[in-house]
């Protein structure tokens, strides 16, 4: 079986990423982007869906690991009976190649390593055609298979029952370069790659971004690992900002809750523009907008919630023979079918993370302001229409509490645009829909009995993602409802101190089976503790959820109580951009909505 979640490491060239087992082992890479089909599929399986080992021979080596500061160059150190050496392994940022490097340097006496490729492209659907090439001095193994091929560089690999292995030793002192590099297969394989000039432009490049920085307060190291997540999950090319690196983990070990996070959802990437904009990244502001005008550019009323990384729109949903699931937690998914959903929210998302471009200095252009009154008019042409909501719920559209509210914040954003930043647009007819929306919410989104804020219009449920209400500015933290919707969300929603995000029982997702605390939410309870005068709470929140994350730093989407255990796809944004606002809350640097208090 494959690692656990929590075991990988993330390799990134804001392109694609690898995740790499603590035992030394690429388990899933997808080239030349995220949502490309897999060459390692392991992590969805077991070995023999494909992966790339390299550790010892010796079988009692230990390993530590750590990136190389403020970076995604990873390091693993390994230390055996006969000598020490270190793994160096990264994803180069080329600007044309997509390569694969790992370095192993010798530290002191002999280290014997061995390494296993096994090549299985097309999410383990085809195995490729190989054959040796180069020379005695340089070996390379170059493998096709249809559209795709590679060359493995470094060692002679001699091939058994279709893995190909090789067991070499090094020495102090010594270096020896493994590299993996992809490209079409109808073009010439790439010329090898300069392995110290990558080493240190990929350093420079990651330093550099971090270096632009902007925070003050606690939790310094987890918020700049956060930004470094998000970054990496953006594509330096379109812009476009994946909400996971990965498809199919599993948010129940063993279930059917498995989806494909490897697009960009609208809600999470305007959610990671705002925590990008925060700390000083008005440049990728402006690059996601360009891409969300490139992705919703037409009819309105055809706008996605989510697209593919260049805007791509057609993302049916498919599920998988070929890959038997994390664990044989199955279906493994390949696209997502609520692309075909209505959100209500997402316009909402949209257009608050726009106007904090707008306040922080991003000039609206011809293209980008007329965007955004389309589409505010689409929400109100779909005000009376029921939703699947944020939860992305496969049981019968409601009418969601917390879309409401952002189809209201979609339309307050319009009304300040034109009144307090000198826009144009129908301000006033804006504002009547905008007032009336509110007065619905506050008589329909309300128990009337206890005074709390429900889950949608009908229900006495609760839901975590009521929590944004005062992100948005929609009411304050300490508003009475918003206290009694605490009390409420403490007392149904909390396993063991962490938040889910509804109560699964319920049935109102559609869905079997039940799901674990879902990370993000529970950061939402700390950003609501500290806005609402219980820092105890929220700085003793805080650091359990920040106990959470692996040695380096990440975060998947959900967290087995239980077992001490990631769940669900990995890294995923929403987690870390959660952090990052708990920890400007707990700062004391307001949040989405602090001008509007």
């Amino acid at each position: 079986m494959p690692a656990p979640i929590e075991d990988y490491a993330l390799l990134s060239d804001c392109r694609t990423g690898a995740l790499v087992s603590r035992e030394g082992s690429i388990d899933w890479l997808c080239l030349p982007r995220f949502d490309a089909p897999s060459l390692f599929g392991a992590l969805l399986g077991d070995p023999r869906n494909g992966c790339w080992s390299l550790r010892p021979t010796e079988a009692a080596a230990t390993a530590r690991r750590h990136y190389v500061s403020d970076t995604f160059l990873l390091v693993t150190r390994w230390e055996t009976a006969d000598g020490v050496a270190e793994v160096q392994e990264f994803l180069p940022l080329h600007p044309t190649r997509s390569d694969v490097v790992r370095r192993i340097v010798g530290i002191s006496g002999r280290v014997e390593f061995a390494t296993e490729l096994r090549l299985h492209f097309d999410y383990s659907r085809r195995l490729p055609w190989v054959r040796q090439v180069g020379s005695a001095e340089e070996p390379a193994l170059h493998a096709t298979a249809g559209p795709e091929a590679v060359i493995v560089r470094g060692v002679r690999l001699v091939a058994q029952d279709h893995v190909h292995r090789a067991t070499f030793t090094v020495a102090a002192d010594q270096v020896v370069d493994l590299t993996l590099s992809w490209f079409p297969s109808h073009e010439h394989a790439p010329t090898p790659i300069d392995v110290d000039e990558a080493i240190a432009a990929t350093r420079s490049w990651w330093q550099g971004w971090a270096s632009g920085i902007e925070h003050e307060g606690p939790y310094r190291a987890e918020v700049v690992r956060s930004l470094l997540v998000l970054r990496a999950l953006t594509n330096k090319d379109t812009g476009g900002i994946v909400a996971a690196a990965t498809t199919s983990l599993p948010e129940q070990f063993g279930g059917a809750r498995n989806w494909d996070y490897r697009f960009v959802w609208l809600r999470d990437a305007a959610l990671t523009l705002e925590a990008l904009i925060a700390h000083g990244f008005l440049t990728e502001a402006h690059h996601w907008r360009r891409w969300l005008l490139r992705a919703v550019a037409g009819e309105p009323s055809e706008v996605q919630i989510m697209y593919g990384i260049a805007g791509e729109r057609d993302l049916v949903e498919r599920e998988l023979s070929s890959l038997p699931g994390y664990d044989g937690a199955a279906p493994v998914r390949i696209g997502n079918g609520a692309v075909d959903q209505y959100q209500g929210d997402v316009i909402g998302e949209v257009l608050v993370a726009l106007e904090c471009a707008r306040i922080a200095g991003l000039e609206e252009g011809d293209f980008s302001w007329p965007l955004q009154r389309a589409l505010i008019e689409q929400v109100i042409a779909s005000i009376a229409r029921p939703d699947n909501g944020i939860w992305e719920i496969r049981g019968e559209p409601q009418w969601f509490t917390h879309s409401r509210v952002m189809m209201w914040a979609a339309l307050d954003r319009g009304v300040r645009a034109v009144q307090e930043q000198g826009l144009t647009g129908d301000a006033g007819r804006w504002a009547e829909v905008r007032d009336e929306l509110r007065r619905e919410i506050d008589e329909r989104g309300v128990d009337a009995e206890h005074g709390y804020f429900i889950q949608h219009y009908g229900s006495t449920e609760v839901d975590a993602s009521l929590l944004v209400l005062p992100q948005v500015g929609y009411c304050t933290a300490d508003d009475p409802r918003m206290l009694r919707t605490v009390e409420q969300i403490e007392s149904t929603l909390l396993t063991d101190g962490f938040v889910r995000r509804y109560r699964t029982e319920s049935g109102v997702d559609g869905l079997e089976g039940g799901e674990h605390p879902f990370i993000a939410c529970s950061f939402w309870l700390v950003e609501q503790y500290a806005t609402s005068d219980r820092l105890d709470d929220a700085r003793d929140l805080m650091d359990r959820l920040i106990a959470m994350t692996n040695d380096l730093g990440l975060l998947s989407e959900e967290y087995d109580v239980a077992n001490a255990r990631h769940a669900g796809n990995t890294p995923q944004a929403l987690s870390h951009l959660s952090l990052i606002r708990a920890a400007d809350a707990l700062a004391g640097h307001g949040g989405r909505a602090a001008h509007r208090r």
